[in-house]
């Protein structure tokens, strides 16, 4: 199911985009071609498996005849020796008198060694003393070996005695007398662990009469724990042919280990070398190569300086070679599967992989020699991981920093908000933001593969969107507060100049400039990223950036008109409640609106970028033509045939036109590019708006024809609601002019001021 699992994803990896579907005859070919040399490679490793089974079990039947006539052999020699003791004449007592001065002889050789015991143990802690002091060279190791091995016999073969004795009484003396034994075959243990964990020094340093003397130790004990382990067979699988040949009694019981402890301390003393580049590998993995120096190092001086000094049976360098290689595959291994490795990390194991192979065949070993695969061939699980390393990575910062912003924004810090070198507010995360985007491609870009490029890359332009979608969330969901007609106004300034900030940072990230040869933070997202990619994939990548630039401009224009709406719902909604109220005409309602425009663009005119201060100006104007016309709906509204309702509304427009064409005479708007003929323009709906007051009933159906002309997505509601205000409004009015709704046909066009007013 994994191996399903993994081609699933390998070939989704291959089949990204819709045009690489063109790619199936070639990767058929292909799939097919691999899959013919990975059958001729199984049929030549089955072949050569069946082989060496097949020689295997020839080498069993030939061992299990020799040892059916070795075991043949000996009954003849047990039938034989039972037959001689009846051809001797005396047989029985010969016998008894040759046991008799044999046990002699073994008591006085016991009591000569136990006697001496002591004094043989001393000389060995002298040497030992002086070995202390030359710890380098120890040139009294073999003597000590001897020594000890001599006294370690009689020692096993005291107890071995006195436990097949009648009588055990004495044990626990002897036991006693052989107790400082232990303490001084520690203290050689040291000496010969000491030796061992500094091999690779002795080499090193040319001290081949200590590494000879070591050989020949191990060599020793080798073959003494081979001979020990020898009898413990054969006591076992012959007990009773055992039991009657007393010969094989004598020698050491028990097995030592020493060649067990030399290889120990091979691995021990390159696992102390893995140890201590761990730090270095976390600093820089980028040099894994130079971490790595001693480990070909103390190969090669293995097989220049150790080779020739050890038994050719031990196959030294190929002993070492394994151990190291195991301990570089076990090292790589622990570090790919950790949860917290790093993506630079995991592509320096990555490229070491082959460098390891190159720096190995230099001494002679094949690839194929090296067994298990120094990371257990995974390279395209690896660069998956890798991609999948970037790109969490990647949606980590982004949570974070946009957790950050959100409890800013939450909270109305100002000290999250800073000016860029134009005076615009900006929030202090953005910058940040594209920063991290370019580490990470730079991550992405080490690995020299365009597909983690890509994946990377794709991954970033879900990241940047789904940014988008949280802000203009946060945005309505925060503004949404204000809109109440009962909403606390406490931090309201602050919020606008978040909103103000994030509108900016939207510009920023698409401001380019050629004439100043200024770029956005897109711009230079791209040129960071389609030297990674394949031409393909920047014909992809060209119509994500298009969504993500329009998203930014979207988003942008989102907040000024939020921006915007906060004024009308917060500033102005006492004084919209009052037009066309008898209040109206006698009150400056309009000017009071203009003059609160006025000191919102005095404050924020400097603050923000210079295109958003246009929208800025639009949505004013919008907005405000928009509540004007709605205005119809107000409490109290009515429009009286007497009353000078068409100066009012004249007065109005004048004040409100006074506002917006006056805008491009200050000089803190010299950015300013709005065409005051545009603002201009959308207005005229108001002139509709106080025909159909002011027309007779009769022509008021004409006057609705022409403004559903001029302004498709006129609604019928608002033209109800506009028709009720007048003071001699009847159903026969509203019936006229649904009559004449009905008669029109109006082609649909762009969306209109009167699109928004319901």
């Amino acid at each position: 199911m994994a191996e399903t699992d993994g081609s699933i994803v390998h070939l989704a990896d291959l089949l990204r985009h819709p045009d690489d579907l063109d790619k199936l005859p070639f990767l058929k070919s292909e799939f097919i071609r691999k899959k013919a040399a990975v059958d001729g490679q199984l049929k030549a490793g089955l072949k050569e498996q069946l082989e060496v089974t097949q020689r295997g079990m020839n080498s069993i039947t030939d061992g299990q005849r020799v040892v059916n006539q070795i075991k043949e052999e000996m009954m003849k020699i047990d039938k034989l020796c039972a037959e001689a003791q009846n051809m001797v004449r005396d047989f029985p007592n010969l016998h008894l008198v040759s046991q008799v001065h044999r046990n002699f002889w073994h008591v006085e050789s016991m009591k000569s060694n136990i006697e001496s015991f002591d004094g043989r143990l001393k000389d060995l802690e002298h040497l030992l003393r002086e070995d202390d002091q030359d710890i380098e060279n120890q040139p009294n190791l073999l003597n000590i070996h001897y020594g000890l091995t001599q006294l370690r016999d009689i020692r096993d073969e005291a107890m071995d005695q006195i436990k097949r004795a009648s009588d055990t009484s004495l044990e626990n003396t002897l036991l006693h007398h052989f107790t400082r034994l232990d303490d001084v075959v520690d203290w050689f243990d040291d000496h010969f662990g000491t030796a061992c964990m500094n091999l690779i020094p002795l080499v090193q340093a040319d001290n081949r009469g200590m590494i000879v003397r070591l050989a020949l130790i191990i060599e020793e004990e080798e073959k003494s724990d081979k001979k020990v382990k020898a009898l413990q067979d054969a006591k076992r699988e012959y007990k009773d042919l055992a039991s009657r040949l007393k010969s094989i009694a004598g020698g050491p019981k028990q097995l030592r280990g020493y060649k067990g402890k030399f290889l120990k301390a091979i691995d021990l003393y390159a696992q102390q070398q893995f140890d201590g580049i761990e730090a270095a590998f976390q600093e820089n993995p980028d040099k894994l190569g130079k971490h790595f120096k001693w480990f070909f190092n103390d190969l090669y001086a293995v097989k220049v300086g150790m080779v020739g000094l050890m038994p050719k049976k031990w196959r030294i360098f190929s002993t070492y070679t394994n151990i190291y290689h195991k301990l570089m595959h076990d090292w790589l291994a622990s570090h790919l599967d950790s949860p917290d490795l790093l993506p630079p990390q995991m592509l320096s194991i990555l490229d070491w992989s082959d460098q390891y192979y190159t720096k190995m065949a230099k001494l002679d070993w094949k690839q194929s020699d090296l067994q298990p695969h120094v990371i257990d061939e995974r390279e395209s699980e690896l660069l998956r991981e890798y991609r999948q390393l970037i790109v969490k990575s990647v949606d980590e910062w982004m949570d974070r920093m946009f957790t950050t912003d959100k409890a800013s924004f939450i909270e109305r810090k100002q000290d999250a908000l800073d000016t860029n070198e134009n005076g615009y507010f900006r929030t202090k995360t953005l910058s940040d933001t594209w920063r991290m985007l370019r580490e990470q491609i730079v991550v992405a870009g080490n690995s020299r593969r365009s597909n983690v490029a890509e994946g990377v890359i794709d991954a970033m332009f879900m990241s940047l969107k789904s940014r988008q979608r949280k802000w203009q969330k946060m945005v309505d969901d925060e503004s949404a507060r204000y809109k109440i007609p009962s909403a606390d106004p406490e931090n309201l300034q602050i919020l606008q100049d978040w909103l103000v900030a994030i509108a900016n940072d939207q510009i920023m990230c698409i401001d380019d400039n050629e004439e100043s040869g200024q770029v956005g933070y897109l711009t230079r997202f791209q040129r960071d990223f389609e030297p990674l990619v394949s031409p393909k994939y920047v014909k992809h990548a060209h119509s994500e950036l298009e969504s993500l630039r329009d998203g930014f401009v979207d988003l942008g224009t989102h907040c000024i008109s939020t921006f915007v709406s906060i004024i009308f719902k917060v500033d102005l909604r006492p004084t919209l409640s009052d037009f066309f109220t008898p209040k109206w005409y006698n009150e400056f309602g309009m000017k009071r609106i203009v003059t609160t425009f006025d000191d919102y663009v005095g404050d924020y005119c400097r603050t923000l970028h210079h295109s958003l201060l246009d929208i800025l100006v639009e949505e004013l104007s919008d907005e405000l033509l928009v509540a004007y016309l709605s205005s119809v709906r107000n409490k109290g509204a009515k429009f009286r045939r007497p009353d000078p309702f068409t100066d009012k509304f004249k007065d109005d427009v004048l004040t409100t036109f006074e506002f917006f064409q006056g805008l491009r005479e200050r000089e803190d708007m010299a950015s300013f590019n709005v065409e005051f003929t545009a603002i201009k323009q959308k207005w005229r709906a108001v002139d509709y708006l106080v025909r159909m007051l002011e027309s007779d009933k009769a022509a008021v159906p004409a006057v609705y024809e022409s403004f559903k002309m001029d302004y498709w997505d006129l609604q019928m509601t608002w033209v109800e609601s506009a028709l009720r205000a007048r003071d001699d409004y009847d159903r026969s009015l509203l019936s006229s002019v649904k009559a004449k709704a009905g008669e029109l046909y109006v082609e649909r066009g762009p969306e209109t001021v009167m699109g928004k007013v319901k």
